[in-house]
């Protein structure tokens, strides 16, 4: 019975003595080159003076007369729906209700779980540039909002969207 434990030991140690020795004769046959640096290495960017974050977009007034608000819908509906409802006294979903949100206060929503962010603008109305601003980029407008949504980048699906979200009050804010 020893012999067999002996028989194994044996095994384990020749393999690793074959590894070692294979290593040793193809580093001395291939010649690798180490790197003076990392290829995995990341790049810190260097600090702006200005953050582009800050950067204020460009005004959506004078967009809003030829705005589409059935464009803004459709664009809504695809982009807003699964988080938020648009009827009046719709359910909150993962965001808050939208009906009569533009020129209401940033926490419009009572009993609504906003982030500690939106609170902080409670006061603050929803005016056009606001949600501009917000559907641009919403981590950028308000740091710190839960809202996960990257943004839209092109002002005239935001004009579209402001339209739409103008359209759901039953006294619609007068345009810029």
């Amino acid at each position: 019975m020893s012999l067999e434990v002996n028989k194994v030991f044996a095994a384990v140690l020749t393999a690793g003595v074959v590894f070692m020795v294979s290593g040793v004769i193809g580093g001395a046959i291939v010649h690798p080159k180490r790197l003076e640096t990392s290829a995995l290495a990341v790049a810190t960017p260097e600090p702006a003076a200005a953050p582009a974050a800050a950067a204020a977009p460009q005004p959506i007034g004078p967009l809003l007369a030829a705005a589409n608000p059935d464009t803004g819908r459709q664009i809504a509906q695809r982009a807003c729906a699964s988080c938020h409802s648009f009827n009046e006294g719709g359910n909150n979903g993962i965001g808050p209700n939208l009906w009569n949100v533009v020129n209401g206060p940033h926490a419009h929503i009572e009993g609504f779980n906003y982030s500690a962010a939106l609170r902080a603008k409670a006061a603050e109305p929803w005016d056009f540039e606001a949600l501009n601003a917000f559907l641009l980029r919403p981590s950028a407008a308000i740091p710190g909002t839960r809202m996960a949504y990257a943004g839209m980048s092109n002002i005239n699906q935001r004009a579209d969207v402001i339209a739409f979200l103008r359209s759901l009050s039953n006294e619609p804010a007068p345009l810029p």
